[in-house]
């Protein structure tokens, strides 16, 4: 694969998944959205989706990682280097582009993200439609939820490239969706499930700078758990591999 492939894959692709999962949490947070208050287990499968549609789009050009935590474990398992940087590169544009494409889906809703004549409710807070905020701030517990659920997500993904039937079937990426939709549903509650630096870090960069009425805080006091939780979690992910298999 050629860096330019690569870099293309990977924007594409990773636009596609925060698109995807961005415009879920919009779609269940904004005021006047027609899946408002529709709950978790949307919210985790649309994430899923989201991982299925990017990885499928991308795999042909880059093999789909969409994430700096996928690149790394890879890289320490394979000792291959060279081309890293131009994967996280591709993923951190990509999770700008597609936060920026969600914010579009939703113009309207975000535009009437202030308290409206008559209305009891307060506008909405959006920081939690772009990246990830802890039900209770705990910046250790965090960090070590995030570690966890990296590994959960980054080390099935390094062990199912030894079955080979996966990969003759073209459903690995099928699974990697399914997978994620899992780990939203049983390890999300506490952090909101990063498990990717760029998925958190690129969102909130757009966040802080876009035009939403009402938009609350870009929260950067935070903003170093959900990145440097998945890198050691994808870290060990592939020490652990490296180890075991």
């Amino acid at each position: 694969m050629s860096n330019g492939d690569i870099f293309v894959g990977e924007v594409i692709g990773t636009a596609i998944l925060i698109m995807f999962g961005a415009g879920v949490c919009a779609a269940v947070t904004l005021r006047h959205s027609k899946a408002r208050a529709s709950g978790w287990v949307v919210i985790a499968f649309g994430w899923g989706m989201g991982v299925l549609a990017g990885a499928y789009t991308a795999a042909p050009l880059s093999g789909g990682h969409l994430n700096p935590a996928v690149t790394l474990g890879i890289a320490i398992d394979t000792g291959k280097w060279d081309k890293v940087w131009v994967y996280l590169l591709g993923q951190m544009v990509g999770a700008m582009l597609g936060a920026v494409l969600a914010y579009l889906v939703y113009l309207a809703q975000f535009q009437a993200n202030e308290r409206e004549e008559g209305s009891p409710e307060e506008p909405t807070a959006t920081l939690g439609i772009f990246s990830t905020i802890p039900e209770i701030r705990n910046p250790i517990a965090n960090l070590i939820t995030e570690i966890i659920a990296t590994i959960a997500l980054v080390l099935p993904i390094l062990a199912f490239g030894l079955t080979k039937g996966l990969g003759e079937s073209g459903t690995t990426a099928l699974i990697v969706s399914l997978l994620v939709v899992g780990i939203g549903l049983s390890l999300g509650g506490p952090t909101g499930y990063a498990i990717n630096p760029a998925r958190d870090l690129g969102p909130r960069i757009v966040h802080t700078f876009l035009p939403i009425p009402n938009k609350g805080t870009s929260d950067w006091g935070y903003a170093w758990v959900p990145v440097v939780g998945p890198l050691i979690g994808g870290a060990l992910a592939g020490l652990i591999y490296n180890a075991a298999f």
